[in-house]
Formats: structure tokens, C-alpha cells, sequence
């Protein structure tokens, strides 16, 4: 990690919103110096068996920001998630801000786009999204320094953000408890998710982690927040010294034994657009697509 310059001394304020129906966590991440924050990883509602979207999720971090009388300056996506839809674009319209993801989204768009045989008015190169991130990439929330960190493996657009002491590590981990998330989407190589995952772990051990999801293993209450050292020591996947052949094979055979998500056919047709719905077709209204026998 010497690459990236961490400052374990700032410590922002972080608030999670957990979504139920998504098992999914978003965060309001506040500059503890200035009223600046940033959202990572919102949620728009579907009922998909009714196709209808809904906002409550999103109105809910909104009346936060506005309650306390932030400035929203960054939406940021760690990935194209498969599991829930992004609310970007409308908590974006409502309270200003720029979208932001890695820039492997190209490599995303460029195979969702065939397997949703998008036309060439689907614009594959990012520009749906405000900044496209880099490895190392920094930007400033108020006067809070950040950096992203490419993490793919999970897919091929998945970033760590490092927001001072606090890391947001979208699908590479899990609470220790949980593991690490699947590999076997398009795009997606075990191999390369165990190198990821050693980049955050690489990280100060009191680096705090927030997860993007958690599914309350055994049980347990929900719970999104743990730190390096808990993940070195205890992850059930890759902590006390597992090897990335043992988890090669683990994470293959687990894969092989997983169902899609079910809102994976939504969610990417809406996220690889920056959270944006399809174009309306001739008659004005707005439909997506099932591809049959494509994933």
C-alpha cells in the first residue's frame, strides 16, 4: 500500500442505511471539518413482479442530508451492483453532486451491453457517470482526502474507497463472519478477488471497513462494520492465513452451487447506466429487457 497515502488521524462520520429487501448498506459519509458528505452505494426500490420503482430508500438518506444540512458532493457506486438498483440519479437530482465509479465500468458496459443487445446509442465508454476513477485516484469530500483502490475480482469495476480512517469496500469483503462475495459473474476470477482482498487487508489494521452488504449469518443481528485486524484474523474465506489456492477452490465450488440474484436482471441493465432506466421505446414508456439463456 505505499502507493496511497492514509491518514489514520481523520476520522470521518459515517451513518448506514440498511436496506432489507436488498440486504444492502448505504452510507452518508460526512467531512468532520465542514458540512461536505458523500453517499457510496444508494438504493432505488423495484417491485420487479410489478415493475415498479419506488424511492423510499433514497428519500430517507435525502431527509438526512437535508435534516442536517449537509452538501452532497459525490454519489459513489464501489461497482455495478447485481443485487439492488442505484438511486444516484435521483437523490443526484434532488441534492446536486457527481457520480462516481472505477473506470473498468467500460469493461461492464461493453458485456452487458451484448448480453442485453444494446445498440450503439448505449454509450460504452463511462460518460453516463460524472468521474471514472483510476487506481490510486484521489478527490476531496470538504476537506476530506480520498483515494479509491482498484479491487476487482467481483467484477471487473470494483474500488475500495479510503475516506480517513474508514474504508468502504463494497462486495470484496464481507463481515468476518460472511467471507467474501462470488466471483463467478461475467467478468468475475477468484484468483483475482483473493489479490484484491490482500490490497484491503494490507490496509492499518485499525482501518475501519464498512461492508456493502451483510446477511446476518447464523442468526446474528446485522452488522456492517469491522476492521482490518478483525478481517486478517477471524474472515471464515481468506483471515488467518489461508492460501489463494485454498480459496481459489472454496470460492469455485461455493460459486458453482450459488442461484443469480434476483434482481441481477434489472439491476444491471439500470447501474451500468449510472442508475438511470432504459430509454423509452416509441410508445413513451420504459421496459426491461429478460435476456433468455445469457447468464
Amino acid at each position: 500500500m505505499t502507493n496511497y497515502h492514509v491518514d489514520m488521524s481523520v476520522t470521518p462520520d459515517v451513518k448506514g442505511f440498511f436496506d432489507k429487501a436488498t440486504n444492502t448498506i448505504s452510507y452518508v459519509v460526512k467531512d468532520p471539518a465542514s458540512n461536505a458528505c458523500a453517499v457510496i452505494d444508494s438504493v432505488m426500490d423495484i417491485d420487479y413482479a410489478a415493475g415498479r420503482i419506488t424511492y423510499d430508500h433514497a428519500d430517507k438518506i435525502i431527509e438526512d442530508i437535508k435534516s442536517r444540512g449537509l452538501d452532497l458532493q459525490w454519489l459513489i457506486e464501489t461497482h455495478v451492483h447485481a443485487d439492488h438498483l442505484s438511486a444516484a440519479p435521483y437523490i443526484q437530482a434532488n441534492l446536486g453532486g457527481k457520480i462516481g465509479i472505477g473506470s473498468n465500468i467500460k469493461v461492464v458496459q461493453d458485456t452487458f451491453g451484448k448480453i442485453f443487445n444494446e445498440g450503439t446509442e448505449f454509450q460504452r465508454d463511462g460518460s453516463q457517470f460524472d468521474r471514472l476513477f483510476e487506481d490510486g485516484d484521489t478527490y476531496e469530500i470538504g476537506t476530506l482526502k480520498a483515494f479509491a483502490i482498484h479491487t476487482p475480482g467481483h467484477t471487473p469495476a470494483c474500488m475500495t474507497h479510503v475516506i480517513g480512517n474508514a474504508a468502504f469496500v463494497g462486495d470484496t469483503l464481507f463481515m468476518p463472519d460472511g467471507g467474501s462475495a462470488r466471483a463467478d459473474f461475467p467478468g468475475g476470477d477468484a484468483g483475482i478477488l483473493f489479490d484484491s482482498i490482500q490490497k484491503v487487508l494490507s490496509l492499518p489494521s485499525e482501518m475501519r471497513l464498512f461492508m456493502c452488504h451483510d446477511y446476518g449469518p447464523n442468526g446474528r443481528d446485522i452488522r456492517w462494520e469491522t476492521t482490518v485486524g478483525e478481517e486478517k484474523a477471524h474472515n471464515i474465506h481468506v483471515g488467518g492465513g489461508k492460501t489463494k489456492e485454498e480459496f481459489v477452490q472454496f470460492r469455485t465450488e461455493r460459486d458453482a452451487q450459488l442461484d443469480m440474484p434476483k434482481l441481477i436482471i434489472p439491476s444491471l441493465q439500470v447501474n451500468m447506466r449510472a442508475g438511470k432506466l432504459p430509454p423509452a421505446e416509441e410508445d413513451g414508456k420504459t421496459y426491461l429487457k429478460v435476456p433468455v439463456n445469457k447468464l
